[in-house]
């Protein structure tokens, strides 16, 4: 799980910050303080209770990642690391559950379950070549190996694993395949250009292709039927004349139900039906280098560091703020100051307006392993550790949880335990206080 580092807690109190004692009036309030004091000497002698930590194993040079309940390491073996191990463990106990030697030697970067088959994606370790993508399909039971493809995965809407390979120069080959044995569904080669999809909650389900002479052929992901094509390098009002080969870039996104080209500076901005490919809306810009979806409006991010807010049905131009990098979360408009240092300064936005609605302060932001798991927020403690605390993306407010003492990182999120690097080596797998 990937972590964006943010910040300072403002609106909560550190856990371990304590109110000061108020002024004693008169001899009542003596005698009680006394007792008070005595009362807590007596509860300070009993050894505090102590949390349960889980320890999970993990060597130096190793690469640690959860997929739902497994806790998986790939560790280095053989001559000088050159081979790999995969170790899994079952989570929340942490015992045990299979070893295997990872079938092809590489660095591996992503695991995840899929149409019930474990999945891990890296790059192949070739000699002489550049390293290539490669997925390997596991039985999380056993560890036994199903299949194995070229590419790296992305489950798609209904079902299956789109794997690309290739380059926007040399082009691609697209395979669907099924995820539970990796038999071919069906497989396109496709010209140099760009590539892009629309991802779903369920996965992806659509796949734009355009090339550099202006032909764009959207294709349905599941089936691989071409949808619609076109060529939207022309003027709207003059489809029979051919843009010329010299003219500016042209950038090819699609957000929501739109497909969105962006071209020069300052920047025209055209949308389209993504199905139909029919013209919805042309709009200028400052400047616009990516599009993204920020809840009910478009998010434009400019090189410069504006972020300019669009209309979706219109075009229309809502807001701008400068100095933010923005995204959206499922439960509104997160943004970043941009050029904050090391750690990022966190803010939540008003998608409509613009406006701040809180600002969380300077976080490490842990995302969650699902769609509905609370977003974990850390930072270092003094004295060592880490705080720990659950983010509201809603309101911009944070929510202390613990203060783990034997954690120094790298954390991963499931619900509300938390596996993070421990000093002494290795993982630790802590239960938090919701």
């Amino acid at each position: 799980m990937a972590t964006i580092d943010l910040g300072e807690l403002r609106h909560e109190r550190d856990p371990e910050e304590l109110p000061r004692p108020p002024r004693s009036v008169g001899r009542p309030l003596r005698v009680a303080l006394v007792f008070l004091m005595v009362l807590a000497t007596v509860v300070s002698a009993a050894p505090l209770p102590r949390r349960e930590v889980i320890a999970l194993p993990a060597t130096a040079g190793a690469e640690a990642l959860i997929a739902d309940d497994l806790y998986l390491v790939v560790e280095p073996t053989g001559p000088n690391g050159s081979q790999r191990r995969l170790d899994a463990y079952r989570l929340p106990g942490g015992e045990l559950l299979w070893q295997i030697p990872v079938p092809v030697p590489g660095r591996y970067w992503g695991m995840s379950m899929q149409d019930g088959m474990l999945l891990i994606a890296g790059y192949e370790a070739t000699e002489g070549d550049p390293a290539g993508t490669v997925t390997i399909a596991l039985d999380p039971a056993t560890g036994k190996s199903r299949w194995q493809q070229p590419g790296s995965p992305l489950p798609v809407s209904g079902g299956g694993l789109l794997l690309e390979t290739g380059d926007e120069e040399q082009g691609r080959t697209l395979r669907v395949v099924d995820g539970c044995c990796g038999r071919v569904r069906w497989q396109a080669q496709t010209p140099a250009g760009q590539f892009t999809f629309r991802a779903t909650e369920s996965g992806i389900d659509r796949l734009v292709l355009s090339t550099a002479d202006g032909r764009v052929e959207v294709r349905d992901a599941s089936t691989g039927a071409v949808r619609a094509e076109a060529d939207l390098w022309e003027p709207a009002d003059r489809r029979e004349a051919r843009a010329p080969a010299e003219g500016p870039e042209v950038g090819v996104q699609v957000v929501g139900d739109l497909l969105l080209t962006v071209r020069g500076a300052p920047a025209t901005v055209t949308a389209y039906d993504l199905d139909g490919l029919r013209l919805r809306w042309r709009t200028e810009l400052n400047e616009a280098f990516y599009a993204s979806e920020c809840g009910p409006v478009l998010c434009f991010q400019g090189r410069s560091e504006e972020l300019q807010a669009i209309d979706p049905a219109t075009g229309r131009r809502l807001w701008t703020g400068r100095g933010w990098i923005a995204w959206s979360s499922r439960d509104g408009l997160v943004a970043t100051r941009a050029n904050s240092g090391g750690a990022m300064q966190l803010d939540v936005l008003d998608p409509v307006s613009g406006a701040v609605r809180g600002e969380l302060g300077r976080w490490e932001m842990v995302l969650p392993s699902g769609l509905d798991g609370p977003v974990i927020g850390i930072r270092p403690q003094p004295g060592g550790g880490l705080l720990v605390a659950e983010l509201n993306l809603t309101t911009g407010t944070a929510r202390p949880l613990d203060v783990l003492r034997e954690a120094t990182g790298g954390c991963q999120s499931i619900g509300y335990q938390l596996a993070c690097r421990k000093p002494t080596g290795g993982y630790g797998l802590w239960q938090l206080r919701p």
